[in-house]
C-alpha cells in the first residue's frame, strides 16, 4: 500500500516557488517580471539571435518548454512568458477578454523582441497565437500552432474528457496521474526520463491547479482556448504558417490539424510517439520539426 500523498501548497508558496526553482536550474534562461497590459508578468528569457516567443498550454507555465529551451537558446533569443493568471503572472480581474489578452501580448512582443519574432503557441497559447496572427501579422516573421486549439471543434476522447473534468474538480496526485495518462504518451517512460525531477514537477502543476488563480485560468481556457475561431478569421492569416500535432494526441485529434492544413495550405508536422505535448513527449523531433520550419525561414529570406 502506497503511503498517502503530502499535500501540495498553492502556486506563489515558497514550497511551490523553489519548484519552479528546481525546475528552472540549469537552464540557459533569466526570469524576471515584466509590466503588460498593466499586470505583472513573469518571463523566462535567454540565448541570442533571432527572436522565438514561447506561449504554452492551459493551466501550466512557463516551465513546461524547459525540455526544449536548452537547444533553442543556441539558435534563438527565447521569450517565454507565463500567461496572464497563469504559473507567476498576476490574474488582473480574473476575466480576460480577447481584446485583452491580444493587447498583453503586443505588449510582449514589443517589450522583448527588437524584431517580428516565430511566434510559437501550444494548445490554448496556439489558440491565442492564432488570432494575433489574423490581426497583426505584420508584427510577426512566422507562426507555429503545435496541437492548438481553435482550430476545429474541441472533441476530445471520453477517457481525456472524463479525467480532465475530475482532475479540474479534486486536484490530486491520483487524478493528476490518471489525467497525464492521457496526456502524455506513455507516462512511465516520461517519469523515467525525468526521474527524481517528477515529483517536482507533478508538486509545481498540481500547485498551479490548487491555486487561488486557477478559476480565472479555468476561464480564460473556456472564452478564449475551446471556442473554434472563425475559417474566415484563420484565413486573413497572412503571416507563413505552420502545425506540429502529436499522432496520438487525444484532446486535438490529428484530423483536425490535417483539415487545417488542406483549408489553409500550412504545412504539417507529424511527430510519431507525441499525445498533445510534442515537446515533452519526443523533443528530439519536435526540435528537428521545430528548427526544420525556421531554418526554411531563414533560406526564404536569403533568396
Amino acid at each position: 500500500m502506497s503511503a498517502a500523498p503530502n499535500p501540495t501548497p498553492p502556486a506563489g508558496s515558497a514550497t511551490s516557488d523553489r519548484d519552479r526553482d528546481r525546475l528552472l536550474a540549469g537552464l540557459p534562461v533569466a526570469e524576471r517580471q515584466v509590466q503588460l497590459a498593466g499586470i505583472s508578468t513573469a518571463v523566462l528569457e535567454g540565448g541570442d539571435g533571432p527572436p522565438m516567443v514561447l506561449l504554452h498550454g492551459p493551466g501550466e507555465s512557463a516551465v513546461n518548454w524547459r525540455w526544449v529551451i536548452p537547444e533553442l537558446t543556441t539558435t534563438h533569443r527565447i521569450v517565454a512568458p507565463d500567461l496572464p493568471a497563469h504559473g507567476q503572472t498576476e490574474e488582473g480581474d480574473g476575466r480576460w477578454s480577447l481584446q485583452g489578452v491580444l493587447g498583453w501580448l503586443g505588449d510582449l512582443v514589443e517589450r522583448t523582441c527588437p524584431r517580428p519574432p516565430v511566434l510559437v503557441g501550444h494548445v490554448l497559447g496556439g489558440a491565442l497565437a492564432a488570432r494575433f496572427a489574423a490581426r497583426h501579422g505584420d508584427r510577426l516573421r512566422r507562426l507555429v500552432l503545435v496541437d492548438s486549439l481553435g482550430l476545429g471543434r474541441f472533441r476530445p476522447s471520453l477517457p481525456f474528457l472524463f479525467n480532465l473534468l475530475r482532475f479540474q474538480a479534486l486536484p490530486s496526485e491520483g487524478t493528476y496521474r490518471r489525467f497525464m495518462r492521457q496526456c502524455a504518451f506513455d507516462l512511465d517512460a516520461l517519469q523515467d526520463r525525468m526521474g527524481e525531477r517528477w515529483t517536482t514537477f507533478r508538486s509545481y502543476n498540481l500547485a498551479l491547479a490548487r491555486s487561488a488563480k486557477a478559476r480565472a485560468a479555468g476561464r480564460m481556457l473556456r472564452d478564449l482556448g475551446l471556442p473554434r475561431i472563425p475559417p474566415d478569421e484563420l484565413g486573413r492569416i497572412e503571416t507563413p504558417t505552420d502545425l506540429i500535432w502529436g499522432r496520438h494526441d487525444r484532446a486535438l485529434r490529428l484530423k483536425v490539424a490535417q483539415k487545417a492544413s488542406r483549408r489553409y495550405g500550412w504545412p504539417l508536422h507529424v511527430i510519431p510517439n507525441a499525445a498533445d505535448d510534442p515537446p515533452r513527449d519526443a523533443p528530439e523531433a519536435f526540435l528537428e520539426a521545430l528548427l526544420g520550419i525556421v531554418d526554411e525561414t531563414r533560406s526564404e529570406e536569403r533568396c
